[in-house]
This record gives C-alpha cells, structure tokens and sequence, in this order.
C-alpha cells in the first residue's frame, strides 16, 4: 500500500494537522505493509496555472513544444504520484474560511482533463482515480469545521469526487471546542481511534 500525505500547513513547528496526518499514516500501516509518500506543499513553490500551461492542455501531447513540456512537468509528476497512491491524506487547516494557497495550487495542477478526469458525451465529467481512499485531517482556529463558513472541507469533497475518489473521510481536530489548543492528547486519542478502525477496513 501507497499512502500520500499532503502537508498545507504554513506552520512546520506546532502544526496539528502535520502532526496528526503522519500519525494516521503510521497507525493505518502497524498491520500491513506499506510506504509512507510526504510532500510538503508549502515548501514546492508550486506554479500557478499560466497561458503557456493553458495552450499545453489543449495541445496534443506529441505536438507540444519543449516550453510546453517544461510548463507542465511539475503537474505531470504531481499526477503520477496521485496515480500511485492508494491512499491520499491531505493535512487541511482552514485559512481565511478556505483552503491555503499551496493546497489550492496542488489542486489545479492536479485536476487535468485526461489525466484524473475526462468528458463523456451525455454524462460530463467522469473521474479518473477510481479505487482510492482519500482523508482529510483539518484543523481550524475559529471557523467550525462543517459550518455555513467552512468553505475548505466541501471543496475538496468536491474536487476528490470529481477526480473519481468518492471514498473520503473528514477527520477534524476541534470539533469547534478547540482541542488543538486545549486538549492535544484528545485529539490525538480521537485520531487514533478513527487510525486503528480504518487500519482494520484496510485488512478486511
């Protein structure tokens, strides 16, 4: 088993959601075998979607230009990862109601018409990355979690879904009583329980 964890945070020191990610990781491979992918997303300096990767998109793949090819490897090697893996968690924390910038950024050079999703005369898009589990481990300092203003955690929903990975947990770390701050080992005694029950879903 591949498991893909991706970190958002803007906080290396102190991030729960660093923290707790890893931890579900580890605790999800105590009974089977498996390897553990990290990417700090925060760290890649990812590019933003340009006019020379617009022009790449709509171009045959032989037909590219080499300006072409070089706008698109970081994406292309972000959508072999994605491909690999069998489980993705993503670290979310909630930033001004939504998600960091890094992570927005990861999305849109993940989420590519023929590579994890395509278009299907009379049905639309249909995702490509079937078979996967997805979960996202979020953390928020004062938007509650699944509110009217948590604008984070139904986006990505939607964006896995849309990609084919329609098996996605949300695991928080507040629950809006502020546990990452006030009660670390709480949230840590949740998360492992929710590890140990999904570790055991795995080797069903």
């Amino acid at each position: 088993m591949k498991i893909l964890i991706l970190h958002s945070s803007g906080r290396v020191r102190d991030s729960k959601t660093r923290e707790l990610s890893t931890l579900l990781a580890k605790h999800a491979l105590e009974s089977r075998s498996g390897e553990i992918w990290e990417r700090d997303l925060t760290r890649e300096n990812l590019p933003f979607v340009n006019e020379t990767m617009v022009g790449a998109y709509f171009t045959q793949e032989e037909e590219r230009s080499e300006e072409q090819r070089r706008a698109l490897a970081v994406s292309d090697r972000l959508v072999e990862e994605l491909e690999a893996a069998d489980v993705i968690i993503l670290g979310a924390p909630i930033y001004n109601f939504g998600a960091p910038a890094a992570l927005k950024a990861w999305v849109d050079l993940v989420a590519r018409a023929g590579k994890t999703f395509r278009y299907v005369s009379g049905r639309g898009p249909v995702g490509l990355l079937k078979g996967k589990k997805a979960i996202i481990v979020s953390a928020s300092g004062g938007t509650p979690i699944g509110s009217a203003a948590d604008f984070l955690t139904p986006w990505l929903n939607q964006v896995l879904n849309f990609m084919g990975i329609d098996d996605v947990d949300v695991v928080t770390v507040d629950e809006n009583l502020k546990e990452t701050a006030i009660l670390p080992d709480l949230a840590k005694e949740r998360l492992q329980r929710y590890a140990v029950k999904f570790g055991n879903a795995l080797s069903a």
